[in-house]
């Protein structure tokens, strides 16, 4: 690790101009495929196309929301400003609902226990379990209306609702069973209801709009299709992040969660995007949370070239997608079958496949 600290030591800064171009040209790109997607034909080669490119532009717009939670307290105010304003608030996603709960996951004592609310044990049971996570995407964009449209508002007139709003239905992970700790007095607790109230606003406002025919009922349908969309996308990519080898029961030990999580360099157009903002690095951003995702790809060429033993390093790498979902599909039907392991360890005797 010093050796690795010393190599990246220049690529921890996060660059504002990269931030807003790279957002901008997302959300503009993403907003302007759902209109044409609106404006023409359900099964025209337009409207497959606008489809297409709203789906993969909103869903890097979206995951913005991981480097929000990783950028340092203070910094960054207007972007975290616009980005709720042009994305959060309009897909139902506020930065809140990220706020804190990511950077639990990557406390050492928590990672891959049962009080992380973004690892399930996928890799340490019944690989059924991951198909059964995958078709969660298809309901989780009616649970967002529900929370914002419905149940928040019911909060606000019956204050007694407050604690179990915030404590099962505030948080975005994949533990549907995780209860999110009350505000501390430190949380910007005004402001996080500020973001609730208007993402509230924001979709009752597109409901009227609807009722009142100044926009198409199929526009909402289309935000909930390209929802599912981007939760597939998401989904995948979840799944293609950790090995999941924990059951829940241990803390791991640094190398062991650098283990469990995985580097998918890739193709770098294709690889980006399914797994856009630097998140192709998952094992990389473990070892380094705070780098910004625009360093990621140059820190892992660096480790991988510049480390005087990276078999270590490399072992966290897998080729593709399909190769992570296949290991961890193995490891799941290994451990189903009792082949225990140690959650860190890699199960299959396959060569670093980035090389050596």
């Amino acid at each position: 690790m010093a050796e690795a600290n010393r190599l990246v030591a220049d690529l921890m800064k996060p660059d504002p101009k990269i931030y807003w171009s790279d957002f901008l040209l997302s959300i503009s790109l993403g907003w302007a495929g759902f209109v044409i997607a609106v404006l023409y034909p359900w099964f025209s080669w337009q409207g497959a196309a606008g489809v297409l490119i709203a789906t993969f532009a909103l869903y890097r717009a979206v995951l913005f929301t991981h480097e929000l939670t990783h950028l340092k307290t203070g910094t960054f105010k207007a972007f975290r400003f616009v980005w709720n304003f042009l994305c959060g608030f309009a897909l139902l996603i506020p930065a809140f609902t990220y706020h804190g709960v990511h950077r639990h996951h990557h406390v050492h004592d928590v990672y891959g226990t049962k009080d992380d609310g973004e690892y399930l044990p996928f890799g340490a049971g019944n690989p059924l379990g991951i198909i059964g996570y995958m078709l969660l995407i298809f309901i989780l964009p009616g649970f967002f209306i529900l929370r914002f449209l419905v149940l928040g508002p019911i909060s606000w007139v019956f204050p007694i609702l407050r604690k179990i709003i915030w404590n099962s239905l505030s948080s975005l992970t994949i533990d549907l069973t995780y209860v999110r700790p009350m505000p501390k007095k430190s949380d910007p607790r005004l402001l996080w209801f500020a973001q609730e109230v208007l993402t509230t606003i924001y979709g009752w406002t597109a409901i009227a709009l609807v009722w009142t025919e100044v926009i198409p009922v199929k526009a909402l349908i289309l935000w909930y299709v390209i929802a599912v969309f981007i939760f597939l996308l998401n989904s995948l990519r979840t799944l293609a992040a950790h090995a999941y080898r924990n059951p829940g029961t241990e803390k791991m030990s640094v190398a062991e969660q650098f283990l469990d999580s995985v580097d998918i360099p890739g193709h770098p157009i294709i690889t980006t995007l399914w797994a856009p903002v630097g998140l192709r690095f998952h094992a990389t951003h473990h070892l380094y949370p705070r780098m910004p995702y625009h360093n990621l790809p140059k820190a892992y060429a660096v480790l991988r070239d510049g480390l005087s033993d990276n078999s270590l390093y490399l072992q966290a790498s897998r080729n593709s997608l399909a190769h992570a979902l296949i290991r961890l599909w193995q490891d799941a039907a290994a451990a189903d079958k009792g082949e225990n392991q140690r959650p860190g360890s890699d199960s299959l005797p396959d060569e670093h496949p980035c090389g050596s």
